[in-house]
């Protein structure tokens, strides 16, 4: 009975943790995904609005080469604006597999750098021109994104955003997750928690799962996980 009870008391505990770790992530998202949603039209009005899009760029795989993706969590405009707006209208399918491919996502960071580079390149020195440019190319990606959300997954386009990509080469080996024990009892709670629709439970089987570059450090898996199995390394 006794044991029973601390069980209870656990679980009530854990419970509260990942309640209290959701709804502060979900208002951190809620508010950058508001400025976003301010930003991208007012951007068309006042282009020089568009110069944010490169200082999130460089912003983001800063903070990669320090903390892993942990910029794309919630800092990221248009990540939070996908976690926070677009889960309530999304299909919310298992991202399929070709999205996570290296060579689906050089190939997005080849063309959309080609583009943007040909593009500053044209519309040189004009800084109203190439913020417009900044503009266009934030426009027509977040259209993509939101109908990627709709039909599967509302982080869909977080695999093959050039700057998520180049963010988990380069913070790969920064706060690894890991299985620390071998207590897992396979309940997937972790799996459905990950906002990028990870498989952290598989990490018993394979320490070396290349998926970790692309998790986003929320320690939504960690909290959740009944048996404390899952940590990130120091």
């Amino acid at each position: 009975m006794a044991n029973d009870d601390h069980n209870d008391g656990e679980n009530k505990n854990r419970g509260e943790r990942v309640n209290k770790a959701k709804k502060l992530r979900r208002l951190k998202q809620y508010l950058m995904g508001t400025i976003f949603l301010i930003l991208l039209p007012l951007g068309w009005f006042y282009s020089l609005i568009g110069y944010f899009i490169p200082l999130c760029m460089l912003a983001g795989i800063g903070i990669a080469s320090w903390k892993g993706r942990k910029w794309c969590n919630w800092v990221c405009p248009r990540g939070s604006f996908s976690d926070s707006y677009m889960k309530l209208i999304s299909s919310e399918r298992k991202i399929p597999h070709f999205f996570r491919a290296v060579p689906l996502r050089i190939g997005m960071i080849v063309f959309l750098m080609s583009v943007l580079t040909y593009q500053i390149i044209r519309l040189w020195p004009d800084p109203y021109a190439i913020g417009k440019l900044f503009m266009t190319l934030l426009t027509i990606t977040t259209a993509i994104s939101v109908i990627l959300g709709l039909i599967i997954h509302q982080r869909s386009w977080c695999y093959v955003c050039p700057i998520g990509t180049i963010s988990n080469w380069v913070g790969k080996n920064r706060g690894q997750l890991c299985a620390k024990n071998d207590l897992c009892t396979n309940c997937k709670l972790c799996g459905k928690a990950c906002p990028m629709d990870l498989t952290p439970y598989e990490l018993i089987e394979n320490e070396k799962m290349s998926f970790r570059g692309d998790c986003l450090k929320c320690g939504l898996c960690v909290d959740t996980c009944p048996k404390n199995t899952l940590t990130f390394l120091k």
